[in-house]
């Protein structure tokens, strides 16, 4: 046999997307040339990796060993290089993030000029709900999260890093009467809330209910610009955070439309659990961000600042 590294690399992702098209997606390749690299892999064994039914593709039992040890292979290979950047006196490992949806707008900010001083670092991010984020620290899947609400059922450390503020937002091109102000939009105009469980649906909740505000046209959409999408086509109206809006608001796509109590101010905070050991490669990138966090702040989000 005389199977590459790359050949493992490319099955392993195959077998973790349970998709060709996935895996050249996450890979930045083209979709025939992961399709002849696991041709190319399977002619090298006698019993099938893989099999279609119903036009998707399937990892058979054998695929799955294979899957399974092409991952510790590569996990090795990845730790020879991280010591030989170790030796080298350089930062050296993996980073693992987790945020949720709306903080996809801040956090490559606070990484960008860490991983370009340290090319040894492979950095792991996943941009999900909530609900999924807790549930990675919980599970010790990652070093950190970056949430605007803390949960108050762990014991966590916490970095401060930059205001979340959360405005009532319309598109304009829906065309609503002079006469209605914010309250009568609130309460009359259609409203666009997140999935159950996001932050940014629970700041909306609560500051309706402080407000006493009763509304039974709701719409629900599962993503950020899924919703900004909704408010720029003219379906409603959201509170929503103003950290995603730039381009909208610059283009004039969207308005904030001004309204007493709001914004909404919670902060974004990079989060750990108290019982976490972290990494060097973590250790090395807390250090950063608290002496580095206010100069990105200053330098990256000065028109956030402006509102």
């Amino acid at each position: 046999m005389n199977y590459t590294l790359n050949q493992l690399n490319i099955f392993y992702k195959i077998a973790q997307n349970q998709s060709i098209t996935k895996a050249a997606e996450e890979l930045h390749l083209t979709q025939p040339a992961v399709s002849i690299q696991l041709k190319n892999f399977q002619d090298q064994f006698s019993i099938p990796l893989t099999e279609v039914v119903g036009r998707k593709l399937y990892i058979t039992d054998f695929g799955k060993e294979i899957a399974a040890a092409a991952e510790q292979i590569i996990h090795q290979v990845q730790a020879i290089d991280y010591k030989t950047h170790a030796f080298e006196g350089k930062i050296a490992g993996r980073l693992t993030i987790s945020t949720v949806s709306t903080a996809k707008y801040v956090m490559p900010y606070f990484l960008t000029d860490f991983m370009d001083a340290n090319p040894g670092v492979d950095l792991v991010m996943d941009v999900t709900n909530k609900q999924k984020v807790i549930r990675s620290l919980e599970e010790n899947q990652v070093d950190f999260a970056m949430v605007s609400v803390l949960p108050d059922h762990l014991k966590i450390n916490r970095v401060e890093l930059m205001q979340n503020k959360l405005y009532l937002v319309g598109g304009m091109a829906r065309m609503r009467p002079k006469r209605l102000s914010a309250m009568g939009i609130l309460k009359e105009q259609p409203l666009i809330y997140r999935e159950p469980g996001s932050a940014t649906r629970n700041a909306m909740e609560a500051f309706m209910a402080q407000k006493e505000i009763q509304n039974p046209r709701k719409l629900e959409l599962t993503s950020n610009e899924a919703l900004k999408q909704a408010l720029i086509a003219g379906l409603g109206y959201s509170i929503m955070p103003l950290i995603g809006l730039k381009n909208e608001l610059k283009n004039k796509d969207l308005e904030i439309i001004p309204m007493r109590g709001l914004p909404v101010i919670t902060h974004w905070n990079l989060i750990w659990q108290q019982s976490k050991k972290l990494s060097p490669t973590a250790l090395a990138y807390l250090t950063y961000i608290n002496s580095e966090k206010d100069r990105i702040i200053r330098e990256r989000f000065d028109w956030f600042e402006k509102y």
